[in-house]
């Protein structure tokens, strides 16, 4: 196991280890499934200074998720710092390819989740979004939360780093504005936070498993926006969420400036071929 020793990590789970297997599908850290004489386990890695805070934050994200009671979430058995990075081992779950029947199962659940209410907007402590961190402030106004929390700090990132000029970037009025006019009456809802087709498992029972969030309480669409942007999730998959949470007014609005968050945090991290994305959003909404 490249570094981090296999006699490190038994000591950590107190069991001997017959085989490792290296994971693909992973950005960040590196993942294994570790075989012991009686368990599969999954394995992430990370040799960062931020792994531990990280791998923290993960293992909160998805105890959340499992305490809803609505869509099942890995169950996590370590998170432990480890020489210069920290590993997070946890239940593995095999899957399998989803039918129509296993995606309607599955909005139907994340449905269910978004139930989940709270009294504010935002977490219990900031968190991260692949590798940059999210804050999360507490806000009863769903408006100020997502311009101050999301859009604010990713083209404020965007600008320091080059990739959008002092010009481009919309006030906070502006933002403000926008966004009275396609929404109303937005009830805080647990999100999974980072929703795309990498995220999810149909198990090989048929049960619809949430991976790697970016969890808080905002507006439910948030995740639906995710979902849209990159594909992955079958017709069955909306339909049985809009079953549960019908859509009201311009739905197709608030899809795409939720988009943006997500564009600009694309164009943080993977640079300029997510720039033109950014720049449509933002002329067709805040200019």
């Amino acid at each position: 196991m490249e570094k981090l020793s296999q006699t490190s990590l038994e000591s950590l789970m107190g069991a001997q280890i017959q085989k490792v297997v290296s994971v693909s599908g992973g950005d960040i850290a590196q993942s294994y499934l570790i075989y012991t004489s009686s368990d599969r386990l999954f394995c992430k890695y990370l040799r960062n200074p931020q792994a531990f805070h990280m791998f923290q934050c993960e293992r909160e994200g998805l105890k959340a998720i499992r305490d809803t009671g609505t869509i099942k979430a890995p169950e996590v058995y370590y998170c432990e710092k480890a020489g210069a990075g920290a590993v997070l081992l946890m239940e593995y779950i095999e899957f399998r390819r989803p039918s129509s029947s296993d995606m309607y199962s599955f909005g139907t659940q994340l449905a269910l989740m978004h139930k989940e209410a709270a009294s504010e907007f935002g977490w219990v402590s900031d968190n991260y979004i692949g590798s940059l961190k999210q804050p999360n402030n507490r806000h009863h106004n769903w408006i100020n939360f997502y311009v101050e929390q999301r859009l604010e700090p990713q083209l404020e990132m965007a600008r320091a780093k080059g990739l959008l000029s002092e010009k481009e970037l919309p006030s906070n009025g502006v933002m403000k504005s926008t966004l009275k006019e396609i929404t109303s009456d937005i009830e805080p809802s647990l999100l999974h936070g980072d929703l795309w087709s990498g995220n999810y498992l149909i198990s090989t029972d048929g049960v619809p498993c949430l991976i790697d969030p970016a969890v808080y309480y905002g507006h439910s669409e948030v995740d639906i926006a995710m979902s849209r942007l990159f594909g992955g999730f079958q017709d069955s998959f909306y339909k049985a969420y809009e079953n549960v949470l019908p859509s009201q007014g311009p739905v197709d609005d608030r899809i795409k400036v939720y988009q943006l968050y997500y564009l600009l945090v694309h164009l943080n991290l993977f640079g300029s071929s997510y720039y033109s994305g950014v720049k449509a959003i933002l002329k067709s909404y805040f200019y």
